[in-house]
């Protein structure tokens, strides 16, 4: 044991859930602690990857266009979930979603009009500017300037939980073990998504081909010590944001760049070359999020999304360029 330290808050997790606990706490005077597993360049989780939000809003003032009051919000939730989804904690989180701009906006994060090639998302969504990266550099820029003490590279991170309290916790980093302890820990490091021996265990021999567009470093260790110390388990392992990516991007941090848009602007077929869902239902934004589960349940978990030169221009394109064919028969 090298070392032994004490905050009035420890921060498990610095992507923006993490950050905008510990500039709350520091905020009101607490000694604040985030620890992040992964280095400096690549801190900030799946944020990093993000682009964007979606608040609630009643009036179309910079960055938003128009309105997207309450009920359209919770309607549009509950179609894209078929219901099956926390009413209490979703209308908390809309009506909450109305103050995000002008809480990020305090804290140093700027916006930027709507994108082009997004299928008019103005009204719903309000872009960040540089994106994720740019938005975690400004969070973590206030919360140092606060005091926020950020550890990098903080591994092999074990809790000891007495009862229902926490008590202290260990990490590694450098080959060292150092030991802190703190009044409160709030726990903020994400899923298992990258998690393939987890995964696997909700989805079966199909979680091995998937690709995950997001931070390597969610593996789940915090998680599973909370379960494992009997806290409360909520949500549905098998549930999760999955959108379609290119076959080609890498297995993690491929990002937002390695996401398929042109979907609704074509066909998608499997293997075989069977259509197995209609690719125009409703507006795409809202649909997105459902094809990574549709392609999940397709033979090796591939589809192929054909589209014709009218197409060009109407959808953001990956990173990688598409493969092209004259003849029907070519592309075959």
């Amino acid at each position: 044991m090298t070392s032994i330290a004490h905050f009035d808050v420890i921060v498990l997790g610095g992507g923006q859930a993490g950050l905008t606990a510990a500039i709350t706490a520091a905020e009101n005077g607490a000694t604040v602690c985030i620890l992040e597993i992964a280095p400096r360049a690549l801190r900030g989780g799946n944020t990093r990857h993000t682009r964007n939000l979606r608040p609630m809003h009643e009036s179309g003032a910079f960055p938003m266009e128009g309105a997207y009051g309450f009920n359209e919000y919770l309607d549009d939730l509950l179609r894209v979930t078929g219901g099956d989804t926390d009413h209490a904690l979703a209308e908390l989180t809309i009506r909450e979603s109305e103050h995000s701009i002008a809480w990020l906006q305090d804290h140093g994060v700027a916006f930027q009009p709507p994108l082009s090639g997004t299928l008019h998302l103005g009204r719903t969504n309000a872009f960040f500017l540089g994106g994720g990266k740019a938005l975690v550099n400004s969070l973590y820029r206030f919360a140092a300037n606060l005091g926020v003490h950020t550890i990098y590279e903080a591994t092999e991170i074990a809790l000891n939980i007495s009862g229902d309290r926490f008590i202290d916790l260990t990490y590694q980093q450098v080959n060292n073990t150092h030991r802190i302890s703190g009044h409160s820990l709030v726990a903020a490091a994400g899923g298992f998504e990258a998690n393939l021996d987890w995964l696997e265990e909700a989805w079966g021999p199909a979680a091995r081909n998937f690709l995950v567009r997001g931070t390597p470093y969610n593996k789940g260790n915090i998680l599973r010590q909370l379960l494992d110390a009997e806290f409360k388990q909520v949500g549905d392992p098998g549930q999760c944001h999955a959108v379609a990516i290119d076959g080609r991007a890498p297995a993690y941090d491929g990002g937002i760049v390695s996401r398929v848009d042109s979907v609704p602007l074509g066909i998608v077929v499997n293997n075989e070359g069977k259509r197995f869902f209609d690719e125009g239902e409703d507006f795409w934004p809202k649909r997105y999020a459902i094809w990574g589960r549709l392609i999940a349940a397709q033979a090796d978990q591939m589809g192929y999304a054909i589209t014709d030169a009218k197409a060009d221009g109407l959808f953001m394109p990956t990173v990688l360029p598409p493969l092209k064919s004259t003849t029907i028969d070519d592309l075959a």
